[in-house]
């Protein structure tokens, strides 16, 4: 099987683990489809060496943590740079995730939070000073996520 073709174990694991990281263990995942635990675990680190999973991430709710406000602000980039001001986006203080877009004019997404108005016109400023045009933000009241369906062994 090519590195990059995934059989319906590989769709069921990432599908799993999406789900919910952490409580989902290689051996409930392998008692569920039927497979040793061992068998997991060494599919698990497959997807990680091929570079399909690429860790894991905290859903946070920065509300409750005191950044009460969440926001996309929509950038353009020169196409030449678009990929290395993505990157240093990163980089500024209360950035939290970058979306690097191939089409449109506002082709960088930064996803962004802050205590108050103050801490987002600081982003603003700082996002301007590595090049970046911002062309619109807006505040994000919720963001919801769940597993790619098509990875469900019980979707077919």
């Amino acid at each position: 099987m090519p590195s990059n073709e995934l059989d319906e174990l590989d769709r069921y694991v990432i599908y799993r683990l999406q789900k919910d990281i952490r409580g989902t263990s290689a051996a409930t995942i392998a008692n569920d489809y039927g497979v040793s635990p061992s068998t997991v675990r060494k599919r698990i680190s497959r997807l990680e060496d091929e570079g399909i999973i690429r860790g894991s991430h905290l859903d946070i709710d920065y509300e409750q943590a005191g950044y009460q406000l969440f926001t996309i602000i929509f950038c353009t980039a020169p196409i030449p740079e678009r990929e290395q001001l993505a990157q240093e986006a990163l980089t500024v203080p209360g950035v939290v995730s970058v979306r690097e877009l191939m089409t449109g004019e506002e082709n960088i997404h930064v996803v962004a939070v802050g205590r108050d108005g103050d801490d987002l016109s600081r982003i603003g400023r700082d996002l301007a000073a590595l090049g970046l045009e911002i062309v619109e933000e807006e505040l994000v009241h919720n963001e919801y996520s769940c597993p790619l369906h098509w990875f469900d062994k019980q979707s077919d």
